[in-house]
């Protein structure tokens, strides 16, 4: 099995039912064999460009173990699910279970936030 790190970008308008749309990716991971092993959850964030006409996406990051034909039917579930607006799939070494960049400033500006309100 080979380690996977796989970024979404969700459709703005489906952010309340973005825990259901894990779960269903959990899911079909799971159904094709493969093992879940992380997730970042990045919210929503502006996009570089607009895509079909909109200017931001949620964003969810997820690292995966599967089987080279398993990733192959994943990007096919990925393709066909309209709530799915990009998707990147890449094949990594290891399992990096250490908050990303854009994790560790979204934590970042939370603190910051929660500090100013404070004040």
């Amino acid at each position: 099995m080979r380690y996977y790190e796989i970024v979404l970008m969700i459709h703005p308008d489906q952010s309340e039912f973005i825990l259901k749309i894990i779960d269903d990716c959990k899911k079909s991971i799971a159904n094709l064999g493969g093992i879940f092993h992380y997730l970042e959850d990045w919210g929503r964030l502006q996009l570089a460009y607009p895509i079909n006409k909109l200017h931001k996406s949620h964003y969810i990051l997820m690292y995966i173990e599967i089987l080279e034909i398993g990733i192959n039917k994943l990007k096919k579930i990925f393709s066909l699910n309209e709530n799915i607006i990009r998707n990147i799939i890449i094949k990594i070494k290891k399992i990096n279970k250490i908050p990303s960049p854009i994790m560790r400033i979204i934590n970042e500006s939370k603190v910051d936030i929660s500090i100013d309100n404070t004040i």
